[in-house]
């Protein structure tokens, strides 16, 4: 009897003994705009751009000091924010920008900002990611 009840108290504290590290979400936890919220075209859209909307939505900061490599800089975007974001003013009406839809590239850097910061890394961390793995497609779009 004291056997069986002993493999269940071990059992028990091994189980205790993981709970913490398992419901430690804290860099893992990125925020992220509802998909409610956006227009209808990122609906309908495949779920990484679908995520890399909401994420370029809800984390400005960020987004604005990431650069983009897709060649957006002719048309004036100046971070990976502007292939996502037209406009943001005081109240939060966001007017979103279509470019981000149809360029893998912009997806791509979004993408890997959001793993990126998941696993703690600093902007500066991330930024230096970016410029060395995207500087090959063309030049930033940040000056």
């Amino acid at each position: 009897m004291f056997f069986k009840y002993a493999k269940f108290f071990v059992l028990a504290l091994l189980v205790a003994s993981l709970l913490p590290a398992c419901s430690d979400k804290s860099a893992d936890h990125i925020t992220m705009m509802p998909l409610d919220q956006m227009p209808a075209s990122v609906q309908s859209a495949p779920v990484a751009v679908q995520q890399a909307y909401q994420f370029a939505a809800a984390n400005p900061d960020i987004m604005k000091q990431t650069p983009c490599y897709c060649g957006c800089g002719a048309m004036g975007h100046t971070s990976n924010y502007s292939c996502y974001i037209q406009s943001a003013d005081a109240n939060g009406s966001i007017t979103f920008d279509n470019h981000a839809l149809g360029c893998s590239i912009c997806v791509d850097i979004t993408q890997d900002v959001m793993r990126l910061q998941r696993e703690g890394k600093s902007i500066q961390e991330i930024r230096a990611y970016v410029d060395t793995t995207y500087s090959k497609y063309g030049p930033s779009n940040m000056h």
